[in-house]
């Protein structure tokens, strides 16, 4: 996680900006006593957002627990998917 005041952002954003998208960085850039504002890639915030979607069910959370459980104790399976 980098942190940057405004006036170092501004000073350097394309330094800032090439390492949140090329490192997967999250910036936080300081504006003052509990204020900031959070830089992320494109592709770290649609991930955020796609794990928010799966968790915003009770049932979807339920069943991705029961699949790490599963993994974890070793009863998990391969399958081949056939290509068409």
């Amino acid at each position: 996680m980098l942190i940057a005041s405004v006036s170092d952002f501004r000073k350097d954003i394309k330094r800032y900006l090439d390492k949140v998208s090329k490192n997967f960085e999250t910036l936080i850039i300081n504006r003052g006593k509990d204020s900031g504002i959070v830089v992320m890639s494109l592709e770290e915030y649609n991930s955020l957002m796609a794990t928010n979607r799966e968790l915003s069910s009770r049932t979807n959370e339920l069943r991705l627990d029961a699949a790490i459980e599963k993994l974890k104790a070793g009863k998990s399976f391969e399958k081949q998917l056939s290509e068409e």
